[in-house]
């Protein structure tokens, strides 16, 4: 009896192991079986309308944003030292509230950094306790690299390839938007280079004038700029490193002396550079007008009382007849979201800028 139980427990063992082997060997069949999705066109079956319709809508979308504008007949808000913020590092003296990209998505379009070489420092790194042991790079500083953690530089540092390579993301996420850099530049063309060169996309998103031919022909359309892709725009204080597609600020604009003063009282529009006047003509070609509006040490209670209607009244009655008549491309000021209560900020002044005929 024990004898023929156990057979029995061997035959339905044997029957059950059977049977989930044929149900795995279905499941496996029907999804060996079972379509695939169908694939994404490539270009070489697309139908052949695909890209002039994309360029069609492109052109169509940077019209609509931004008309017949050249560059420069728009006007765009513009943060002075927008790298000293207190979310990208620990400065413990700041020209602006917020990340340099919040700053962008608060519809800044034009930064000015300082770009400077940080040698690696060993004694630096023991000190810190391990806390500022960072490699010889181009770093974002505020004079010296290595004087006064939080004035002339900050923890972490930050390195002038990765502010870059957050401009260009946000280019790449935003096809509309043109974005300009401004660098009070201390370092050699090669280390300049070499950091750009580290930062991914930039070579396509970059403007290059002189491929433009804009001597000879004006500054192109900012639609034209959009639908090309060449949306990001460097300028420099040094003239040596016009190949590398950054041009030297005094060739290529004209700006005011950048300072307010110490007590905000001087609104006068004069000249930065003595031999580039603010009204200067030029057969065929128009030079960008930068505007700085900030003072010399920057707070936030005094950036509120010149963000406003002093801001607005400058460029009406001072910059607008220093200039022959015009007003500028970039208005740069501290603490940007900062204003006097008069209904009028930096960037409703901007946007008022871009609404004149």
């Amino acid at each position: 009896m024990l004898i023929d139980m156990h057979m029995q427990l061997r035959v339905r063992s044997r029957a059950l192991v059977c049977l989930l082997v044929l149900a795995l060997v279905g499941t496996v069949t029907t999804a060996a079986a079972a379509p695939r999705p169908p694939t994404p066109a490539t270009a070489a079956t697309a139908p052949t309308n695909t890209v002039s319709t994309v360029g069609a809508a492109a052109n169509a979308a940077a019209t609509a944003r931004w008309g017949d504008r050249r560059l420069d007949e728009v006007a765009f808000l513009t943060t002075h030292n927008a790298f000293t913020n207190y979310e990208d590092s620990r400065w413990s003296s700041v020209n602006q509230s917020e990340s340099v990209r919040a700053q962008l998505d608060n519809g800044v379009r034009g930064l000015s950094l300082d770009t400077h070489w940080y040698e690696r420092s060993t004694w630096l790194c023991v000190i810190s306790f391990g806390s500022d042991c960072y490699p010889s790079d181009v770093y974002l500083c505020h004079g010296d690299c290595k004087t006064f953690a939080g004035a002339t530089y900050a923890l972490p540092r930050q390195t002038f390839h990765g502010t870059m390579q957050t401009v260009v993301d946000f280019l790449a996420t935003h096809p509309q938007e043109v974005v300009t850099v401004f660098l009070e530049d201390y370092v050699g063309a090669d280390q300049l280079q070499a950091s750009l060169g580290r930062v991914n996309g930039l070579q396509n998103m970059l403007f290059r004038a002189d491929e433009w031919g804009v001597r000879q022909h004006g500054w192109p359309k900012v639609a034209d700029l959009v639908t090309s892709g060449k949306r990001l725009l460097i300028f420099s204080d040094r003239s040596d490193r016009e190949h590398l597609g950054v041009m030297y600020d005094r060739s290529w604009t004209v700006s005011n002396f950048w300072s307010l003063g110490d007590l905000g009282n001087d609104v006068s529009c004069v000249s930065r550079w003595a031999d580039v006047p603010l009204d200067r003509q030029e057969p065929g070609f128009r030079r960008l007008f930068t505007m700085s509006h900030h003072r010399n040490v920057p707070t936030v209670l005094t950036a509120a009382l010149d963000n406003g209607a002093k801001l607005r009244n400058r460029i009406a009655e001072q910059c607008r007849s220093a200039t022959g008549g015009r007003d500028p491309n970039f208005v740069s000021v501290d603490f940007h979201r900062l204003s006097d209560g008069s209904g009028h900020t930096p960037a409703s002044i901007v946007a008022e800028l871009n609404a004149r005929p």
